[in-house]
């Protein structure tokens, strides 16, 4: 390739050029890389259920002859095999690996056991070393071994088998398939024989290039029942075979608190998922915990108990310690103030708050046997592995009655040479080629001949007639036996499940997570445990806000910020609603406990809340969540609502009152709908009714509270007071008041829709309104 403009010589004129795209080079080098991450490293197959590090740990400790009845080897011997011969990555990863299928904690039924430290519930990550730790199979992993075949055939088929045609003698030798490792050096199964589903009982995790695998473990005999219904029924629905597996079966004893419904959905879909409460029970003063959700910590579960105490969130609880042990190895004990303390809703407030209860996921994606990735259903899970199953059943067979046939044709051979002896053995010693002498002779093969040529003189001697006709016999009988299965689907099946039955007995144990379902718990609020005191909350013009513990203030002696002044202030408890209201009719909630100390100038209400631009406010209402109060305008319109249904979660507010031309006028608390109303006009006009002649509504323009004539202009609501029959309206007009009990303000009274009467000359212009 040569450099435009150069007089250089092309270096490269020999070698062989290729251009590609960037973009179809990186595309290309992405999916490749994709697909190697999702079929050969973090998706486990359907047959084995494993991943494949998982599959070469376990094969590799099964070259080192690790079972468990033999003595432990270093864990580094097998992380040292696994990364030397078939899986060339690093040994931490591997080791953890080999961690994971130990720890009895993590894997429902462990494929390993392991002695020294492997990790704790409190803390998996904390075995020790594999130099430290040593190893050995636990009986378990027998069913993924016991029918491991050395006859090897490297056989890959297009599909998976759907009949017995598809698994004709001469494809069925071994139980595997085999595959060269990563060098070429050796052979590595391409998965392992499963005599159950093991990708169910231990469940799995990983997360590959655009997708996700989420398996929880499962109960070893609900399995087995599921596919011995599945064999006898092919049409067995998803719903039915819940009936067998009612949901997984974690190596805790904590409980399933999601409801059949919802897991039935999850196993006929393939995702979903399911949540875990601890188990607990109360001795005497105590609430003792003693079991916890799938891979929680205990430690991590007084960390969060603790930090609730120390902010005062649980004053009922008075000490808090882990009794745990080897023996229990679960044992956490909240000590309570006293026998009066609600068990029940403080142990609801702590599944809220911490992860007593978790909830974990379900996504059944898995490499099929197809080879490629997919969700798969309960059903569908448990059919494919199925049909895995009776390929290698079916395969075992196979092998069996090759031998079985080879042997019975080595037999017949032995038994010529028994008949002939002598004549056998002179050909044996004078003859150049015996071989051919003895195959034309004898009529016999070459196979029958080179097991006689193999025979030492001194056994020829201890051929017996009555020993090769018994063998025989046997063998007969078992090929006959292995012929009729292989060519029987009935049998195969009756056969399968027989086995499926035995492994289940063999190694199979009660559910170790109950199933209960359960309601929604609360957490506690604030208010249930800060004592509740008497407040006044203060606004300014400039729209500063505070607050001051008590109702008994000096309004006159409060401070103000240059250019500010007092607006309005409410009474209330520090555990009511807070509201404030603009100019456009927008309600805003704020919590009053976050207010600043009267003893401050006060904070911006900007701080809590977010409102429009040049949206003064005009007024604020604290009462409890259950009330009602009166929203209403200068327009002469309001409306009664229930506060909890105009508060708002945000801090932009909800538009409540629609305000015309007027603006709002202060909130109004309505306690008794006998109470009365008080509409004052700035013209001096005073008209009293019944609240309940306004209606109830959440938002809205409301309905006219007093009669201003489209004549009368300028005339609008200035004041607008909820009093009862036995308090007194104080009416202020500048230096000049005048009181109205029950009994004078019945000249006043009348329907909401009139005019109303005008007040006694000199206390028409109305400043302020005071109750007493």
């Amino acid at each position: 390739m040569s450099i435009e403009g150069s007089d250089q010589p092309n270096l490269f004129a020999d070698s062989a050029e290729e251009s590609v795209l960037l973009e179809e080079f990186a595309e290309k080098a992405y999916l490749n890389y994709s697909m190697y991450v999702i079929l050969d490293r973090a998706l486990p197959h359907i047959s084995d259920g494993l991943k494949p590090v998982q599959r070469r740990i376990v094969y590799a400790m099964s070259e080192l002859r690790l079972n468990s009845t033999e003595k432990f080897k270093k864990s580094a011997r097998t992380v040292g095999d696994v990364i030397g011969k078939f899986h060339p990555h690093g040994d931490t990863a591997a080791y953890e690996a080999m961690v994971l299928m130990a720890q009895p904690f993590s894997y429902r039924y462990p494929i390993i056991h392991g002695q020294g430290n492997w990790g704790s519930p409190d803390d998996p990550k904390s075995f020790a070393a594999m130099r430290y730790t040593e190893c050995k199979f636990t009986p378990y992993a027998q069913t993924l071994l016991e029918e491991l075949s050395k006859d090897k055939v490297y056989w890959q088929p297009t599909s998976a088998p759907t009949s017995n045609a598809d698994l004709e003698p001469q494809v069925s030798k071994g139980t595997v398939n085999w595959v060269p490792n990563f060098d070429g050096t050796m052979d590595e199964p391409q998965r392992l024989p499963a005599q159950l589903p093991n990708i169910l009982l231990n469940g799995s995790t990983g997360i590959a290039v655009g997708m996700t695998t989420s398996v929880p473990p499962h109960n070893m005999r609900e399995v087995a029942k599921a596919c011995v219904a599945l064999l006898r029924k092919p049409t067995t629905r998803t719903e039915q075979l819940c009936e067998y597996i009612p949901g997984p079966d974690f190596p805790t004893k904590a409980i399933i608190i999601t409801p059949r419904d919802d897991l039935v959905k999850t196993y006929k879909t393939g995702n979903g998922s399911v949540r875990m409460r601890a188990d607990w029970k109360t001795e005497k003063k105590s609430i003792v915990i003693h079991a916890l959700p799938y891979q929680v910590s205990g430690a991590k579960i007084m960390e969060q108990i603790a930090k609730q105490m120390l902010e005062k969130k649980l004053p009922m609880i008075v000490d808090l310690r882990d009794e745990g042990d080897e023996e229990t190895p679960t044992r956490l004990v909240l000590e309570l103030r006293s026998n009066q303390v609600d068990g029940e809703r403080l142990m609801g407030h702590l599944f809220k708050t911490t992860d007593l209860e978790k909830s974990y996921r379900i996504h059944l994606n898995l490499i099929g046997l197809d080879g490629k990735p997919r969700v798969h259903n309960l059903k569908k899970l448990l059919s494919d592995w199925l049909k895995f199953r009776k390929s290698t059943i079916l395969r075992r067979l196979q092998g069996r009655l090759d031998y079985v046939t080879d042997r019975l044709e080595i037999l017949d051979g032995l038994f010529t040479v028994y008949l002939n002896l002598d004549e056998v053995i002179q050909i044996i010693r004078n003859e150049d080629h015996p071989k051919l002498v003895l195959m034309q002779e004898f009529n016999l093969s070459k196979r029958q001949v080179d097991a006689i040529l193999e025979i030492r003189l001194r056994q020829l001697a201890k051929l017996e007639e009555i020993k090769i006709r018994k063998e025989q016999n046997a063998l007969r009988i078992e090929s006959d036996d292995l012929y009729e299965i292989i060519h029987s689907p009935k049998k195969l099946k009756q056969l399968t499940i027989q086995e499926i039955q035995a492994v289940a007995k063999k190694y199979g144990d009660d559910r170790s997570s109950k199933m209960q379902e359960m309601g929604e718990v609360q957490a506690f609020s604030v208010d249930e445990f800060t004592p509740v005191e008497l407040i006044t909350v203060f606004l300014s013009e400039n729209g500063w806000v505070r607050a001051g513990k008590g109702h008994k203030f000096n309004l006159e002696t409060l401070k103000y910020r240059s250019g500010d002044k007092y607006l309005s202030h409410t009474t209330g408890k520090s555990n009511e609603t807070l509201i404030f209201m603009d100019a456009t009719g927008r309600v805003y909630t704020v919590n009053v406990r976050d207010l600043p100390s009267a003893r401050t100038l006060g904070d911006p209400l900007t701080k809590f809340v977010t409102q429009p631009k040049m949206a003064h406010l005009t007024g604020m209402y604290l009462g409890p969540a259950d009330c009602h109060c009166l929203l209403s305008s200068s327009d002469g319109y309001g409306f009664v609502s229930p506060l909890k249904q105009i508060t708002s979660k945000t801090k932009t507010g909800k538009n409540v009152l629609m305000v015309a031309e007027g603006i709002p006028l202060p909130i109004e608390r309505v306690d008794d709908f006998s109470e009365s109303v008080v509409v004052i006009t700035n013209k001096g006009r005073l008209l009293t009714y019944s609240i309940k002649q306004l209606p109830i509504r959440s938002r809205g323009k409301g309905t006219k509270l007093i009669n201003i004539p489209k004549t009368a202009t300028g005339e609008s609501v200035k004041i607008i007071k909820v009093l009862s029959q036995d308090q007194t309206i104080k009416i202020h007009a500048g230096k000049r008041f005048v009181r109205l009990n029950s009994s004078q303000r019945e000249g006043y009274r009348g329907d909401r829709t009139l005019r109303g009467k005008l007040l006694p000359r000199g206390y028409q212009r109305v400043d302020r309104v005071e109750i007493e």
